[in-house]
């Protein structure tokens, strides 16, 4: 996966397309991410100890990595995601402008 935490990304479908946010949780397996505040969940919580809080709350959920493109800090666009070998090291670079990410 090409995606990491912290990352900036541009949603490209669903109900929050064109909504832009970091990424706070990456799952390689299922091939997932949660973006902060983008495609939120109202969920009903139940107080299971004295000290939680009932109610309704808003949860972010995760959705498919192939519907965020990350964006380029040096061309501020959303790109794609290249790899350049520089000595023994794997850098990230982007594909429009061949910055490094």
């Amino acid at each position: 996966m090409r995606l990491k935490k912290g990352d900036r990304v541009r949603v490209l479908t669903g109900k929050d397309r064109g909504d832009e946010g970091d990424i706070m949780r990456v799952f390689p397996k299922t091939g997932k991410v949660i973006v902060e505040n983008v495609n939120i969940a109202k969920k009903h919580q139940r107080a299971l100890r004295a000290t939680m809080q009932a109610g309704i709350i808003d949860k972010d959920m995760p959705m498919p990595a192939s519907n965020v493109a990350l964006i380029c800090r040096a061309c501020d666009k959303p790109t794609r995601v290249g790899y350049r070998f520089e000595g023994n090291t794997k850098v990230r670079v982007c594909k429009k402008c061949e910055a490094d990410i």
